[in-house]
């Protein structure tokens, strides 16, 4: 993401932003809301006057039109951000329009603006100077690579071997199907993290060493009990990911997540639920509030959770907003999709 022009007074005002990603039209789901004004060009029919007794269909043009926010939503597998609205500025204002929000979209958003919206837009500016990374996980007769997003892992192709997996011929075919979907997935990639139990991913490397010399420099092995999702997941738990990308969002995530875990295992210093959190907060115990970028879209629906996230900030606990999109989220989602490590261990 790149940030054009701030007009901002008291946290009011217009942003103007270039996306340059797929994470960056995930983060705009969770910083436009309805009652926005998001401008940006984009195509509309327009109507001219004709003396044909059967007007033709009227072309579309590319105009700019501001729009009052109702409905965003995030197509992942489009590589797109739909928002739906009334116009307010251009042409046909007070009709509905639904601005397409791709990759290098220019737009402007004007609203009251958030600490934590700040926060993603800060990340995202940052992210977008990190080196991409994928991960491949491998055992023998299967294996599935996935890139690691702001949002998560997203899985790209899973591989699988049918009859006499591992056995000579056999097993080079697999290789090199593997090899020539990882070169199409690393084509803007800076490292790729080869992961698995046992010794097929040190086979494959030597495989790809004499295969694809420059794909082979990428690699950097790590090793796992097992592949998938799962196998993605003991990555992040390693710090293969942080190892490579520092400030990784999701491999902070992970480590979070399982901290939170065993503080609940163990009877500590933890809170989860909404009614358990906020009695936490009352005692000023909050040191990380852990919370679903989901369950933070629904209440500002409702107008129900800046007031309480200003209290945590005021106490100064730090506040993470997780994504449902991967593994860490959809556990914090399980706990009512919000949850606290704490200072010190407060009575429920």
């Amino acid at each position: 993401m790149r940030v054009l022009k701030k007009e901002l007074r008291f946290n009011e005002g217009e942003i103007s932003l270039v996306t340059e990603s797929l994470d960056d039209l995930w983060h705009l789901k969770y910083i436009i809301e309805p009652g926005d004004i998001v401008y940006a060009f984009t195509k509309r029919r327009i109507e001219g006057a004709t003396d044909k007794l059967r007007p033709e269909k009227a072309d579309k043009k590319t105009v700019r039109l501001g729009i009052k926010v109702e409905k965003v939503e995030f197509h992942r597998f489009a590589n797109r951000l739909r928002i739906h609205g009334i116009i307010t500025d251009g042409i046909d204002a007070g009709a509905y329009h639904t601005l397409n929000i791709e990759e290098g979209t220019n737009l402007s958003i004007v609203k009251n603006w958030k600490n934590d919206q700040f926060e993603r837009i800060e990340e995202a500016v940052i992210a977008s100077k990190r080196p991409r990374v994928i991960i491949a996980t491998i055992e023998e007769g299967e294996a599935c690579i996935g890139v690691v997003r702001q949002f998560g892992i997203e899985e790209t192709s899973c591989l699988r071997q049918s009859l006499g997996k591992g056995e000579g011929n056999r097993r080079n075919e697999f290789f090199g199907e593997l090899a020539s979907q990882l070169k199409w997935a690393s084509e803007k990639v800076e490292a790729v993290i080869l992961a698995g139990p046992g010794f097929t991913k040190e086979d494959f490397l030597d495989f790809l060493k004499a295969r694809d010399a420059e794909l082979a420099k990428k690699i950097v092995l790590e090793d796992t009990s097992s592949i998938g999702v799962s196998g993605f997941q003991e990555v992040l738990r390693r710090g293969a990911v942080d190892r490579i990308m520092q400030e990784s969002r999701i491999g902070r995530e992970s480590n979070l997540i399982e901290e939170l875990m065993k503080e609940i295992s163990t009877n500590g210093k933890a809170a989860y639920g909404m009614a358990d959190v906020k009695n936490a907060q009352g005692f000023g115990a909050i040191d990380i509030l852990l919370i679903t970028d989901e369950l933070l879209r629904t209440s500002r629906e409702s107008n129900s959770i800046d007031y309480f996230l200003k209290k945590v900030e005021q106490s100064q606990g730090k506040i993470v907003v997780f994504s449902t999109e991967f593994e860490p989220g959809k556990k914090l989602e399980s706990l009512g999709g919000i949850a606290a490590l704490l200072r010190f261990k407060v009575a429920p």
